[in-house]
């Protein structure tokens, strides 16, 4: 599944405000460590429900 790009375009991390990329089924944010889950192609864009990137 994948998220429309018109969205991502205008998404930005909670967190930091860096801009996300996105890669299987998640995005990842450009600027801090935060990764977001996608789910059904809803990205769940909340700081506390993100996991860090090892």
């Amino acid at each position: 599944m994948s998220v429309d790009q018109r969205l991502l375009d205008v998404l930005v991390c909670p967190a930091c405000h860096g801009s996300l990329t996105f890669l299987n089924d998640e995005l990842l944010c450009d600027k801090c460590p935060l990764v977001y889950e996608v789910r059904g192609g809803i990205p769940i864009m909340l700081v506390e429900s993100a996991r860090r990137r090892s």
